[in-house]
């Protein structure tokens, strides 16, 4: 509902900047624009997420919405470069801009982005795509919201050049959420660590199991928005059995989703380190009892 509503009235500020000569309208646009891409691939997650992974993709197809939102940043920052480029042009010579016009588009859409975040508001608040799904929201109401300034503006003392710096501060306002997203989006791809997990914090938790002797080796990285996956040896000394060892193992793993939401840990037990260990050969493996 949400994405339907912000593609909807994307239109229908595209039309209006372009009847009414607004750049803040087609600014707006653009930024509403973000907020459809980022609805979007959230809808594309959560069906991406429901797929079996395959032989040739055996973690499925989450960071397809990572890709996606990548090539997505990458034409924001040309929007956002042609928005300001023409804002500059304008400032110098304003056009004649219907304020009344762009004033009544710049309301409904304000009222637009309102409801639309109120709907994501109430739904899947754990889910960490549509709470960002939900800010780009609020920050595109910001950009309604100057819009609404500039047709004041120009409705009441004919000033003309306000719709363009109004552009300009939208532009801005772009480049800032894309740029976020990049980073987090690269972050992502570097396989980076997490930002809101410590791996100290996940190793002493791993630790305070009692039969948990050391751990080492230990990766975490986000396999998507809202997939963290983890890796880690385990060194348990007093385990006496395979048997209690899968105990132990299913164990701290429901401990890593329960506390860290960490949803895809694999944990290699070892009777003591790997570190600087001696191979041993396969006969010698056949005269063990």
């Amino acid at each position: 509902m949400a994405l339907a509503l912000n593609a909807g009235f994307m239109v229908v500020e595209v039309v209006g900047g372009l009847t009414f000569g607004s750049l803040a309208l087609l600014a707006d646009a653009g930024h509403m624009l973000t907020d459809v891409a980022a609805l979007g691939l959230s809808l594309l997650a959560f069906h991406l997420a429901a797929r079996p992974i395959s032989a040739s993709h055996s973690y499925g197809l989450q960071r397809a919405e990572i890709l996606a939102a990548l090539a997505n940043a990458a034409a924001l920052l040309v929007i956002a470069g042609l928005v300001a480029v023409e804002a500059v042009r304008r400032i110098g010579a304003p056009p004649q801009v219907d304020g009344v016009g762009l004033l009544a588009v710049a309301s409904v859409g304000l009222a637009v982005n309102l409801l639309a975040a109120w709907l994501l508001s109430r739904e899947r608040r754990d889910s960490p795509n549509m709470r960002s799904a939900m800010l780009h929201l609020l920050a595109d109401a910001a950009g309604s919201v100057g819009a609404i300034v500039a047709g004041i503006a120009v409705v009441t003392v004919g000033a003309t050049w306000v719709d363009p710096l109004v552009s300009l501060l939208i532009a801005v306002l772009i480049v800032v959420s894309v740029w976020t997203l990049l980073r987090d989006v690269l972050h992502i791809l570097l396989e980076g660590t997490p930002r809101d997990l410590d791996p100290a914090r996940v190793a002493a938790a791993l630790h305070e199991a009692p039969a948990v002797d050391r751990v080492h080796h230990l990766h975490v990285w986000r396999l998507s928005s809202g997939s963290v996956a983890l890796s880690a040896h385990v060194v348990a000394e007093h385990v006496e059995s395979l048997h209690a060892a899968q105990l132990l193992s299913d164990q701290l793993k429901a401990m890593l989703r329960d506390r860290f939401g960490i949803d895809h840990a694999t944990l290699e037990l070892e009777c003591h380190d790997c570190r600087g260990m001696q191979l041993i050969a396969p006969a010698e493996l056949g005269e063990r009892p």
